[in-house]
């Protein structure tokens, strides 16, 4: 049973779900959940349940919030404290960020986006050629460091609730100083990460223009899910950059996607593969999405889409 720390993002003083998948992904190991600068006692049950034996609440001298180079060492300073064999995360914009810093100052080798992983093996599979084709590799390193892709593992509770004690760890590390987060301005207040929603609704060529995406978010709001755009929604200005799935966009690993007029190029492929259960809709019956998706409906979005609004 390897010692395992997984960094906890906690957003709104809660969990956020891709980090449960990341402690379901390493089940039965001797879970460590590290917590940067929060108030552990508010999670510990939940953390608890998806089986964590410790609650780390890491803190450091400095404004550790605000540095992304701190965070790095403190979380460094610990998987040495802990002994920790294994440290994962999320491969969010935050673990992105901190887990290529860690692997810089432990000089270990780092595996980003990955859908599966095996502690015992040191193995994990991703996605390569623009999700043609999927790899198992196999790491070396006296610590494995792994990012695994938002939903591509269903958060499950452990059969066994782990301890969750909370312990204090103080980090004796220094701020490098080289980068201050002043501020974050985030362009969709309010609405659900699109990388980590568990339902997508994306809208392609066919939306036509920026004003009826309200049609998508309309339906959206039902299910709980994000919108999103494919790239030539947002070649047209239909849609922001930060709304883009696909291989020049964001990597997206929903329980549901929902492609509303998307053609289905291997680009945009590429960016949902990995979904859980894909629907299309488009009017073109021959439309490459329809070879690629579990259900689809032949039909014009803007009928379609208003009556499943209407539906649910």
């Amino acid at each position: 049973m390897a010692r395992t720390g997984i960094l906890i993002e906690i957003e709104n003083n809660a969990v956020k779900e891709t980090s449960f998948g990341v402690m379901t992904a390493a089940a039965g190991e001797e879970i460590y959940a590290l917590v940067l600068d929060d108030d552990a006692a508010s999670v510990k049950d939940k953390l608890a349940e998806y089986g964590a034996a410790v609650i780390v609440n890491i803190t450091a001298s400095g404004e550790l919030s605000k540095s992304p180079d701190l965070q790095a060492e403190a979380l460094a300073a610990a998987v040495k404290e802990y002994k920790l064999e294994t440290l994962l995360g999320t491969a969010s914009a935050t673990g992105r960020d901190l887990f290529a810093r860690i692997a810089a100052i432990l000089d270990e080798p780092l595996v980003s986006d990955c859908v599966q992983i095996n502690i015992a093996e040191k193995t994990v599979k991703k996605s390569h050629f623009s999700g043609k084709a999927f790899a198992t590799l196999k790491v070396n390193g006296s610590v494995f460091l792994c990012t695994i892709r938002p939903n591509s593992i269903e958060p499950v509770a452990a059969s066994a609730a782990g301890a969750g004690d909370i312990i204090e760890f103080a980090a004796n590390v220094a701020d490098p100083g080289l980068i201050k987060i002043v501020e974050i301005k985030k362009d969709t207040a309010g609405k659900l990460d699109l990388t980590e929603a568990p339902i997508v609704i994306t809208g392609g060529r066919a939306i036509k223009a920026a004003e009826n995406y309200k049609m998508l978010e309309a339906c959206a709001k039902k299910i709980g899910a994000a919108v999103g755009a494919s790239r030539a929604a947002v070649d047209a200005g239909f849609a922001p950059h930060s709304m883009q799935v696909g291989q020049t966009g964001k990597t997206v690993s929903p329980r549901l996607y929902i492609a509303c007029g998307v053609s289905g190029a291997v680009q945009h492929f590429a960016g949902m593969k990995t979904s859980k259960v894909i629907v299309a809709i488009n009017e073109d019956k021959d439309a490459p999405i329809f070879s690629k998706c579990d259900y689809g409906i032949v039909g014009d979005i803007f009928d379609v889409v208003p009556a499943l609004t209407e539906k649910l």
